[in-house]
């Protein structure tokens, strides 16, 4: 199946499929959601059976858009396929940038629209295992104490949104999920 995403082609955004968007490092659109409860962030360990970042810990949930389709409907769509997560209120919260090298000869150059979900209670969670291998609740601040100790354990991209956006991430996530 080809799935086709937005990316920027000599500075055009175009349709281009995922697996060649990652093997030329293109830098192309990405959504990640962060979900919130009682003051832990959702995490969830990715199925071994993924092209890249296999069995290392994420946020939430994190995709790319198709080709044409918005970035709020891309978080809804995913973070139903991935974990059966549903009626979720998504809030968006940031746009970020980065570059990071995946590993198979794989770059991920996402400008991703970042989403936070807080609930009351924890929600039912039924995972994909085609997608995700486990899951678990956890504090920000020990995440980030175990990514500085255990940074293979975590994909690229969640040590970028650790080290780099932690305060308009994780810190906004706990002051909403306190309150």
């Amino acid at each position: 199946m080809t799935i086709l995403i937005p990316a920027w082609v000599d500075g055009a955004l175009c349709p281009v499929e995922k697996l060649e968007a990652h093997r030329k490092g293109l830098r192309h659109k990405a959504i990640s959601i962060f979900t919130f409860s009682q003051g832990d962030v959702l995490l969830q360990q990715r199925a071994m059976s993924k092209y890249h970042s296999p069995g290392q810990w994420a946020n939430t949930c994190c995709t790319h858009p198709n080709w044409g389709e918005d970035s709020h409907a891309a978080a809804h769509r995913r973070v139903s396929d991935e974990l059966n997560l549903t009626g979720l209120d998504l809030k968006y919260i940031d746009q970020i940038e980065y570059r990071a090298d995946v590993g198979n000869d794989l770059i991920e150059h996402e400008v991703v629209d970042c989403f936070i979900a807080v609930c009351d209670t924890r929600p039912v969670i039924d995972p994909n295992p085609s997608e995700v291998m486990d899951y678990t609740w956890i504090n920000p601040h020990t995440l980030k104490t175990r990514i500085a100790t255990a940074p293979n354990h975590y994909t690229k991209w969640l040590q970028i949104y650790v080290q780099d956006h932690f305060e308009s991430l994780f810190r906004r996530g706990c002051e909403l999920s306190a309150s």
